[in-house]
């Protein structure tokens, strides 16, 4: 899975996410860096190829297309749905998210609208659809314990 000693590695990066146009989305500076199992499926696949090969103290820039990132948009996931399902919320506006059960797992929606009585929701990733630009720099890699690589997460 990881190279040719096929030992699956922890690493630590420290990251800049940009939209198209340069504006920054989200950084891990001036906080904790990154720290993800090679393999884990919470990692864009974009970020875990582009460290794959890669040394403490590498930084790249990377581009990851929506289909390494967090999908295509689908328009599946936008839907409408009855104000009620919202009682008890003073104040609902576009922008709002909310956690949902759909009965087999936790699904966050983002409210994008209204139309009468309706209220227009988004179940997509915020990033869906989207080109993400990276700039990664790896602080640290080093060899996953059984139990990390087990659990699909560092545990230090």
């Amino acid at each position: 899975m990881q190279d040719s000693s096929s030992t699956i590695d922890v690493f630590t990066v420290h990251y800049v996410l940009k939209n198209a146009v340069g504006e920054l989305v989200d950084t891990s500076e001036g906080s904790e860096p990154l720290h993800f199992v090679y393999g884990s499926p919470d990692i864009v696949e974009g970020i875990q190829r582009a460290v794959k090969d890669r040394r403490v103290g590498d930084c790249l820039e990377v581009t990851v297309p929506p289909a390494m990132a967090y999908g295509e948009h689908r328009a599946d996931l936008v839907r409408k749905v009855p104000r009620s399902m919202f009682e008890g919320v003073e104040n609902l506006q576009a922008g709002m998210k909310f956690q949902t059960n759909t009965g087999t797992e936790a699904q966050i929606v983002q409210v994008m609208g209204f139309d009468g009585n309706l209220v227009r929701i988004d179940a997509n990733h915020p990033l869906a659809g989207l080109t993400l630009y990276f700039d990664l720099e790896i602080v640290g890699r080093r060899s996953a314990s059984a139990e990390e690589i087990a659990q699909g997460r560092p545990l230090s």
